[in-house]
């Protein structure tokens, strides 16, 4: 019996919800709901508060995966029921959720639809290729990894207020099919996530990201 089978038959005979148990998936259903709380912020126009959510679904991501490795006894199946969750959230968060900021700061300008379907398939097409391959032969990955787009993102959006909020949107369509187009390239980049060194760099990124925008609110 292969691996997989045993792993398929081992998820059969276990309750749906018996996954909420493991950790990394607590994790990872924490960093979807700060996705969701970002999407719901971008609809209602709260554009600080949409960017703490951004990046901390970021930081809940890399977590996961760090907490995933460093666990002992998760069986088989666990991993690739986190595995797969994990994908199906990624979609969400650096999928979906950059495309919702495009279209909310160009007031949902159709005019800006083509950018955020743009953004959508290739997003999806990039995990698609990453789930289906994996890393490269050097372990590293082939194209952008999509968390970055969020990471990135959230650093530009420091500089809305320096520019009419037309221009802006003008600019975050730009930065974002860009990023799109690097999420499909053949560019090779290290698996940042893996180190412990970078999660502690990303971790303190959060911080200051959270500090930032959570003085803006404070203002208002």
């Amino acid at each position: 019996m292969t691996t997989k089978n045993a792993n398929a038959q081992e998820s059969q005979s276990r309750p749906i919800l018996s996954f909420l148990k493991d950790l990394p998936n607590i994790c990872s259903l924490a960093g979807l709901g700060c996705s969701l709380l970002s999407i719901y912020f971008l609809i209602t126009g709260i554009y600080a508060a949409a960017m703490i959510g951004m990046i901390w679904a970021v930081a809940f991501d890399w977590a996961d995966g760090l907490i995933a490795r460093r666990m002992k006894g998760r069986t088989g199946a666990d991993r690739e029921f986190g595995g797969q969750l994990d994908l199906l959230i990624d979609i969400v968060s650096y999928g979906v959720t950059p495309a919702v900021l495009i279209l909310s700061y160009a007031n949902f300008s159709a005019a800006f639809l083509p950018v955020a379907f743009v953004m959508l398939v290739f997003g999806a097409i990039r995990l698609s290729y990453f789930s289906t391959f994996g890393l490269s032969d050097d372990a590293k990955y082939t194209g952008l990894a999509i968390d970055n787009n969020s990471i990135f993102l959230v650093l530009v959006f420091m500089g809305a207020g320096y520019f009419e909020q037309s221009t802006f949107a003008i600019i975050l369509a730009v930065c974002g099919l860009t990023l799109s187009v690097l999420n499909v390239s053949q560019i090779k980049t290290p698996k940042l996530s893996g180190n412990p060194v970078n999660v502690a760099i990303l971790a303190a990124y959060t911080l200051a990201v959270t500090a930032i925008y959570g003085s803006t609110l404070l203002q208002v």
